[in-house]
């Protein structure tokens, strides 16, 4: 084995004085001095930390393939540069190989074998091109000219580089694989339904919430100018906002609900909505405006636009029965759910991420929020379907959410008769920090902590401690029960004819 493994290392080595004569011959110019700056530019990862800088500026895909190449780079370098380095030494060129005028100055000291810059090229432009494929691309020449450069200044013989270049080429397959690439998103389908068309808001009766999202003096105007001939409803704080949306539903004449706020102000309208048979249109005047997003009737003029061509979709409800109050003598209450439900720490995470969102930007305060909220909470005690679980955040979504990790975005699908159960969980070992971890590398989704799955009854209990729950952004405390059911295609809602989603949809959170 070890005269096997001597004749190979010879063919090896006679193979790479070939190659570097045929170097050595070439003729002296501009290049040498270009190859030793593209590779003294490479040196300690600098060009390809700026290459991530650069792509960081832009969000979305561009900011996801910075991260996932600096990672790639940063596992191919600690493998290159720690592990084979000491286990395969090996002499670099002298300068009766190359003309002394191209050697890189100083000679770097370590082991020739493997090359550590070629590692680090190759990891950074495929780990961005499996995420971005056209940067990859772009990026694929340059970290060709940095693998090169390395024979052409000396600094390595081919077959470093060669297999310096296979370790940076494996490194990003690793990291795709502990931190996959999320697919696209699927395309848009409705279930239609005929609707009356309401022009000019002919028999539309709109509800207003004074204390909704983005509500000012301004808007019950601007909307009656948008719908001159609608009946608008403007409710104040002093008045009972579930009285006024049924007397608004059964204002005369009415043949279609709008509905201006929150979403929690939205859900009790589309329960009022399906009590009188009506079609539900949802403006967009909440602070996230979840459904109307999803419904496509996120901006006014598309909402407009679906009311007076009477274009509208069937959707599901969630239905959600609370038990609350005394063990002994238990109160229940059922509410409509049209978004999502949650339980845990997530109320805190929002409320913190909002807090920092003007003064650090909406990714990075979801990061800092996301590690202080977990850093600081503890995880409840809750028995999901008959089993028992510590958790982090439990949450329900009316319908499949995508993408499919634990941030729920966007909707294709307003009908699919599910719902969406996604956990955190504090069950395994070193819980917290394996959290924490995955919250900075960004891994939330593979990782064992994260359990998702769907299903058509869902059942919380709390236990002898009540839980706080959101629906819908509206709070309930002292919960000891939730259960979760799927009424299917019972809401009628004004959706305009679906358009493919973007890559990342407006507003998302």
């Amino acid at each position: 084995m070890q005269s096997k493994w001597r004749r190979g290392h010879r063919w090896i080595s006679r193979v790479d004085r070939y190659l570097v004569r045929h170097v050595s011959d070439l003729p002296g110019g501009n290049h040498d001095a270009f190859f030793r700056r593209l590779s003294a530019s490479a040196n300690h990862g600098k060009l390809w930390i700026a290459a991530a800088a650069a792509m960081a500026a832009f969000p979305g895909r561009p900011r996801r393939a910075a991260l996932h190449g600096l990672i790639a780079q940063a596992v191919a370098s600690a493998v290159t540069n720690v592990v084979f380095k000491t286990l395969l030494p090996r002499t670099r060129p002298l300068p009766e190989h190359l003309p002394v005028f191209r050697f890189v100055h100083p000679q770097p000291t370590s082991s020739s074998m493997p090359s550590g810059h070629s590692a680090s090229a190759v990891a950074f432009a495929v780990g961005t091109g499996l995420v971005q494929p056209g940067i990859g691309a772009a990026l694929a020449p340059v970290a060709a000219g940095v693998a090169y450069s390395r024979v052409h200044t000396g600094a390595h013989w081919p077959s470093d580089v060669l297999f310096g270049s296979a370790l940076g080429a494996g490194a990003a397959l690793l990291t795709r694989k502990w931190w996959p690439v999320r697919p696209p998103f699927p395309q848009v389908s409705r279930t239609r339904t005929p609707a009356p068309e309401l022009p000019g808001g002919t028999g539309l009766s709109i509800v207003v919430n004074t204390l909704g999202g983005s509500f000012t003096e301004e808007t019950a105007a601007a909307l009656q100018e948008v719908f001159p001939k609608a009946h608008i409803n403007s409710v104040h704080p002093d008045q009972d906002l579930l009285q006024e949306i049924r007397l608004t539903a059964e204002h005369p004449g009415t043949r279609a609900l709008g509905v201006w706020g929150g979403d929690g102000t939205v859900g009790a309208a589309a329960a009022a909505a399906v009590e009188h048979s009506l079609p539900l249109l949802v403006l967009p005047g909440g602070t996230l405006n979840h459904f109307a997003r999803d419904a496509g009737t996120g901006s006014l003029k598309e909402a407009v636009a679906a009311a007076s061509s009477g274009e509208a979709a069937l959707a599901d409800l969630g239905i959600v029965t609370v038990e609350r109050g005394l063990a002994g003598s238990p109160e229940r209450a059922q509410l409509t759910m049209l978004n999502t439900s949650s339980v845990g720490l997530y109320p805190n995470f929002v409320r913190r991420r909002e807090q920092l969102q003007p003064a650090l930007g909406k990714p990075l305060a979801g990061v800092v929020a996301m590690l202080r909220t977990f850093a600081a909470g503890t995880p409840l005690t809750l028995t999901v379907d008959g089993r028992r679980h510590k958790v982090w955040i439990a949450y329900v979504g009316r319908g499949r959410f995508y993408p499919r990790d634990h941030a729920p975005l966007f909707r294709p699908v307003m009908d699919d008769g599910v719902l969406d159960v996604r956990m955190i969980t504090a069950d395994e070992s070193f819980a917290r920090m394996r959290l924490l971890w995955s919250v900075l590398t960004g891994t939330v989704a593979t990782s064992r902590i994260t359990h998702l799955s769907e299903a058509t009854r869902v059942r919380i209990d709390a236990g002898g401690s009540p839980m706080a729950l959101a629906v819908d952004g509206e709070a309930l405390a002292g919960v000891r029960s939730v259960e979760y059911s799927v009424r299917r295609r019972a809401l009628s809602y004004y959706s305009p004819q679906p358009q493919s989603p973007p890559d990342h949809p407006r507003g998302l959170p």
